[in-house]
């Protein structure tokens, strides 16, 4: 026997399913439209979260990730894309997955966004063929007064992530053991 039950593997096929329904982009029309989602990350950022957006203007490099979709019973897993600009230029596209397991059911989406604060974070992200988000990373949550989450720490971090736009039900949104790969869309 492999060990893997009917039971799990049902489960397991339902989350991918679910995953799969949530339209995150995945056969979409490319570049064009993973720039279009970011331009609007970018605005709703800079419209809603003022401290974030001083933010931004002082990173070496912007990570947008418009769309994250993820769900799981027991077994779970996220996926989306998004777009690394310089200058708010696009530079390269990525892609952000993620497995989890345990106690998990529901599905959600929300969008992040990674500033790289210093070069040396820039250029480590960008030289590794599948960075994975970590210890490293510091969060900036937005709260009702709309600050984005701007503290002492943050201001030193080299990679600050901002979660937002949570919607479903899953509690919480962690980008611990995300994995970012550079995609051709």
């Amino acid at each position: 026997m492999t060990g893997i039950s009917r039971r799990g593997l049902i489960v397991a096929g339902g989350a991918s399913l679910g995953l799969a329904a949530c339209g995150n982009g995945v056969g979409s029309t490319g570049g064009a439209t993973i720039d279009a989602r970011v331009d609007a990350t970018r605005d709703y950022m800079k419209r809603n979260f003022p401290r974030a957006a001083e933010k931004i203007s002082q990173a070496a490099g912007v990570l947008y990730m418009p769309l994250v979709t993820e769900a799981g019973v027991f077994f779970g897993g996220a996926y989306g894309r998004g777009a690394l600009r310089i200058n708010d230029v696009t530079v390269d596209y990525y892609s952000a997955t993620q497995a989890s397991w345990g106690l998990q059911i529901g599905a959600q989406q929300y969008a992040h966004v990674l500033l790289f604060m210093t070069p040396d974070a820039l250029a480590n992200f960008r030289a590794s063929p599948g960075w994975t988000a970590g210890a490293d990373v510091e969060y900036a949550f937005p709260d009702g007064g709309k600050s984005a989450g701007v503290d002492s720490a943050t201001t030193t971090a080299p990679v600050v992530a901002y979660v937002f736009g949570q919607a479903g039900f899953i509690v919480g949104a962690s980008l611990k053991g995300t994995k970012y790969t550079r995609i051709i869309p």
